[in-house]
């Protein structure tokens, strides 16, 4: 089996680690380096072979996860690149970081995968956008879309769509959630129970995904059949209109793309 190895053990890579040890029922291919003593001991709970350092992770793995955040990558990537050779492939997770970046910061053409993941990833639920280099095999390339499939749903799209997608899966949970508080919030004052409203409202969001996945119906046929002329649905509707909600959808992922675009590489 290939060994695979982590730089960085926070919440994404432990979630991925949880799900690798899930599918294969063991830890013993799983190499991981954290500066964080109390990460470290939660590996060797889990497994996990801790390293001593990032070079020491690249050194003995044939596949390396930069779970690092895009401000430490260079400094990341410096203390590693001695260690790597062009039969590694990297796996990067961070947002505005592109393939030709880590290639280049490497000093060498390894294949490299750029992923934009998310949270819900923790639950076995995540939605991950993946890219391949060119130049990866197919065994690593299956392997790497496992890693991320274990955990959820997995589609692979082009590099020149990487910050956009960021938008779309990466970092699109919190506008649902700020969605889902706004409703409880109003639920609460009208003196229902935020806890009962909020567990309503998360099973309605659930049904409402699975509806647009399974019934067959596009996304507009869907709202026309809640939505009884003169009814409910349509004030409601009608009252998002008035207050531009779809163009502030629009505009609020237009400015997380800007933002992956300012911090990319």
């Amino acid at each position: 089996m290939k060994k695979i190895g982590f730089i960085g053990a926070g919440n994404m890579a432990t979630a991925i680690i949880k799900g690798l040890i899930a599918q294969y029922q063991t830890a013993d291919f799983i190499n991981v380096f954290d500066v964080s003593e109390e990460k470290k001991e939660q590996m060797k709970e889990l497994g996990a072979a801790v390293c001593g350092s990032n070079a020491e992770v690249t050194a003995q793995s044939d596949i390396i996860v930069l779970a690092v955040k895009p401000q430490n990558y260079a400094e990341v990537i410096e203390s590693l690149k001695d260690a790597a050779t062009e039969e590694k492939t990297f796996v990067s997770i961070a947002a505005g970081i592109s393939i030709a970046y880590v290639q280049k910061a490497l000093g060498k053409a390894c294949p490299v995968v750029r992923v934009m993941p998310n949270t819900p990833l923790l639950l076995k639920k995540g939605a991950s956008a993946l890219c391949p280099s060119d130049n990866i095999t197919e065994e690593n390339k299956e392997i790497i879309y496992r890693m991320f499939a274990g955990s959820g749903v997995c589609e692979y799209i082009t590099e020149d769509h990487m910050n956009e997608i960021i938008a779309v899966n990466g970092s699109s949970p919190a506008y649902i959630y700020l969605f889902a508080k706004a409703m409880a919030d109003y639920a609460a004052e009208q003196g229902i129970d935020y806890d009962k409203a909020m567990n309503l409202i998360c099973a309605t969001l659930e049904g409402s995904a699975a509806m647009l996945r399974e019934s067959g119906d596009s996304a507009d046929v869907l709202i026309q059949k809640v939505s009884s002329k003169g009814g409910t649905t349509i004030a409601a509707l009608d009252k998002l209109r008035e207050h531009g909600f779809t163009e502030a959808i629009h505009d609020a992922m237009e400015a997380c793309t800007k933002r992956a675009e300012e911090l990319g590489r």
